[in-house]
């Protein structure tokens, strides 16, 4: 069983988004998780040290009220996507290719990556991406354009789309 040190733990704050309150945390390599509280799938990160002031995590706050309030669209920070399989890391990647205000499917989703047989698969790795918002999630949805599940919750889904003023899909939960 692999065991952390202290200092490979990543560092944590909170955050107060107009969605509910989140947890961020960085690793060394970047920003490693973005997390509505109760979300599904949220580690247990309680062992790891609350450190506001790391600079990963003061711009990731700084960059979020930007997008809250409708002035950014694209974030500008280095990420650490590496806690996930290899597959998973792959299609939170593909995420990062669905530009704001737009949605995809799953399944055109699994084609970009390269997996077109893989839907129920994509599906997962999609509920299980560590960074919500930043890594945009929150973008796919059903083959027909209807909403789909969302960790934090279908209403933060439609909330967030409604902040991109996404196109292509019905968002009514």
């Amino acid at each position: 069983m692999k065991t952390h040190t202290p200092a490979s733990l990543p560092v944590r704050c909170s955050f107060e988004s107009p969605l509910g309150p989140m947890t961020l945390a960085a690793s060394a390599s970047g920003l490693a998780g973005i997390w509505f509280d109760g979300q599904k799938h949220m580690p247990d990160c309680s062992a790891w040290p609350v450190q506001a002031e790391h600079p990963v995590l003061l711009q990731a706050q700084a960059q979020l009220r930007e997008y809250f309030s409708g002035q950014r669209s694209h974030f500008d920070l280095p990420l650490d996507l590496s806690r996930g399989t290899l597959f998973q890391q792959q299609v939170w990647q593909g995420l990062l290719d669905i530009s704001c205000g737009t949605t995809t499917s799953y399944g055109a989703l699994g084609k970009r990556i390269g997996r077109p047989a893989a839907v129920r698969a994509v599906g997962a790795a999609v509920g299980r991406n560590p960074i919500s918002i930043i890594v945009p999630c929150h973008r796919v949805v059903g083959a027909d354009g209807s909403l789909t599940g969302y960790a934090g919750g279908l209403p933060r889904k439609v909330a967030l789309l409604q902040i991109e003023q996404a196109t292509a899909t019905t968002i009514t939960p």
